[in-house]
């Protein structure tokens, strides 16, 4: 890959969080029996008439906002004509001319710690499809569930500004927060919620030319963005090195093997034969209409990190980890105002919490600990009642019945050792267990001493105080 560049737009589908579909009062839900909900208009039966869902034009338009578009006054539904069995009307309504917002951008965190901003060309509002089911060998099954539930694409702008697989998830990462705090999509992206579709190609550095590009179809995750990406542009290079011409082409992802795969050559624009959709009237957005909407937005991630930053005077990457979701940016905000020590819950936050929830399979908000609850933890903690040790010790109990600190150090027994007698005990065993420490101490090597602290800590459970065991050992030691 050394002799050619990267180039990498973002197609990004994202479902709306509406209680309907988009033209029709069926339900917008996941999971379920299949083909439970549906009507005639979400399956394209004859003299069926499309309403919009005014929830989700409002849902489009903020985030059009929020990533910083321009709102066109005036947009047209198109459709958008092609034949597949997950499109039971033969044509999707989707918009072609006028999208909702056009001339955006957003701002990502790049490798080497710098901001690198990529544009976005257009966000407009459509009908999801279908969707197929694959029975084994042969033979596929429909399932239009899915099939009219309002969905938001997002494509970024031509030429790309985004040159490598990183940066693709940083961008795909960047996006998905963004929706999420603004309640715009959930953005679960193993239900299909948030799908991203990369178009990948390469060229020789330098050339003014861009290289055929390849499609990969419905990416579920961040891993599979970066991998697959990366994937084809090897691929790319590859049969450019060795004489292939690359065709224009739908791929898909296979995760389990790392390989994408053809799925159907690609369509060129002119092939859907866009025209006005001619059962919906235009939409018009007046200026007063768009302040409000504006003016509705919550505190975004950028905003929030900077914030962050100045009022808990957190580190920048702290920061930017506890906001990269709002679920957990709230959480710690909650437990931080409970009187804690902002710096210990943000290291506890992303530290000891995250790895437990991530081991459980869930999320922030599956915790059975309440933010005042960890606060109250870190403050036993700091005041010196129990040690970290102890601390961790009893987050994870907490993490997996919900009781408070107090109750479950009550229940175990475990407070902190602060006699200096039955330290001086433990101590003196610890001293005599490792006489060439003490040696090396004594000779002026004063970072041994760390090592006999650890000694103690685990002699004691740890249970003792460890600037306590620090200044007796200095003292035994001196004598």
């Amino acid at each position: 890959m050394s002799k050619y560049e990267s180039v990498v737009g973002m197609e990004c589908h994202a479902e709306l969080l509406t209680e309907s579909k988009m033209f029709c009062g069926c339900a917008n839900d996941f999971g379920g029996a299949s083909n439970t909900r549906t009507c005639p208009v979400c399956l394209g039966l004859p003299g069926s008439l499309p309403v919009p869902n005014r929830t989700a034009v409002e849902l489009v338009v903020k985030a059009s906002l929020a990533l910083n578009c321009e709102i066109s006054r005036d947009c047209l539904f198109a459709r958008k004509n092609y034949f597949y069995p997950d499109l039971p009307k033969g044509y999707q309504i989707s918009q072609y001319e006028n999208p909702i917002g056009q001339n955006g951008w957003l701002d990502i965190t790049i490798d080497d710690g710098s901001t690198k901003r990529i544009h976005i060309r257009r966000v407009h509002l459509e009908e999801d499809t279908g969707k197929l089911v694959h029975a084994g060998g042969n033979e596929s099954e429909i399932d239009y569930n899915r099939s009219g539930v309002p969905l938001m694409e997002i494509v970024t702008e031509f030429p790309p500004d985004i040159t490598s697989p990183a940066e693709a998830k940083a961008y795909i990462e960047k996006l998905r927060a963004i929706l999420v705090y603004l309640g715009v999509s959930d953005g679960k992206m193993e239900e299909g919620h948030l799908r991203a579709e990369p178009n990948v190609s390469v060229r020789l550095e330098g050339a003014d030319v861009y290289g055929t590009k390849t499609e990969l179809k419905n990416l579920n995750s961040f891993r599979a963005v970066e991998r697959g990406i990366a994937y084809e542009l090897d691929r790319q290079a590859d049969m450019l090195d060795h004489g292939i011409v690359v065709r224009q082409e739908t791929m898909g992802w296979n995760d389990a093997s790392g390989k994408t795969y053809h799925m159907r050559f690609k369509e060129e624009e002119q092939e859907y034969r866009y025209f006005p959709e001619p059962d919906l009237i235009p939409l018009h957005f007046d200026d007063a209409d768009i302040e409000r909407w504006r003016s509705e937005l919550p505190e975004l991630p950028d905003a929030k990190r900077e914030r962050f930053i100045a009022e808990y005077d957190l580190r920048p990457y702290d920061a930017e980890v506890l906001t990269g979701s709002r679920a957990v940016a709230d959480y710690f905000e909650a437990a931080s105002k409970s009187g804690a020590d902002a710096k210990a819950v943000a290291n506890y936050v992303t530290g000891d919490l995250m790895r437990l929830v991530n081991a459980s399979g869930g999320d922030i908000t599956d915790v059975k600990i309440a933010p005042d609850q960890l606060g109250a933890l870190l403050k036993l903690r700091d005041s010196g009642k129990i040690t970290n040790t102890i601390a961790k010790s009893v987050l994870e109990e907490m993490f997996a019945t919900g009781k408070d600190a107090q109750q479950i150090i009550d229940a175990r027994g475990i407070s902190v050792v602060s006699d200096e007698g039955a330290l001086t005990t433990e101590i003196d065993k610890v001293l005599s267990a490792n006489t060439d420490v003490v040696a090396k101490i004594k000779a002026g090597n004063d970072k041994s001493i760390g090592f006999l602290v650890g000694q103690v800590m685990k002699a004691t459970k740890g249970q003792a105080r460890p600037d306590l065991v620090n200044k007796l050992l200095k003292e035994r030691i001196g004598s």
